[in-house]
């Protein structure tokens, strides 16, 4: 089994806050990642190394700056329930509304669902933005959500 359901998954709580409810369709479009279907994801496009963003370092190309050139603020947004994502990260990611995009916060913790959904929700995920990397299947584009605050913009190389 690839995914669980939204009801097993430990931090579901984020996606059912009462300040920022999400639709029943864009809730089902939310499908957190079986702990096997995760480690194989973040082990093909993230780092055969480290399990956590904490630990990126060298060897990881999310650890090197070399792949991030820009840096944004994407907390003032969100304090202010901005209903969509700053323009500037919007604007880099530039993806269609269907693109698969992957939340991706640990080797065991990964969140499966559209584009479209995660920008309607985008404040649900920031809950979990402790270095979670935005990725899309198929992108070179990424974006990683630090807990500061800020977004880190950058473009994956192919592996």
């Amino acid at each position: 089994m690839n995914y669980i359901s939204l009801d097993e998954y430990k931090k579901a709580w984020v996606f059912r806050h009462q300040d920022m409810p999400i639709s029943e369709q864009d809730a089902s479009q939310i499908k957190p990642m079986s702990k096997e279907r995760a480690a194989v994801l973040w082990t093909t496009m993230i780092s055969r190394e480290h399990d956590h963003p904490d630990f990126f370092d060298k060897t990881d190309w999310c650890g090197k700056e070399e792949h991030f050139s820009l840096t944004v603020h994407w907390q003032d947004a969100w304090e202010e329930g901005a209903e969509q994502l700053p323009d500037q990260i919007l604007a880099h990611l530039d993806w269609q509304a269907n693109t698969t995009v992957y939340f991706c916060m640990a080797r065991d913790n990964i969140i499966e669902t559209s584009f479209d959904v995660f920008k309607r929700c985008w404040q649900n995920f920031m809950f979990l933005a402790d270095g979670s990397l935005l990725l899309g299947k198929k992108r070179d584009a990424v974006v990683q959500f630090l807990e500061s605050g800020d977004a880190k913009l950058g473009i994956k190389p192919s592996l």
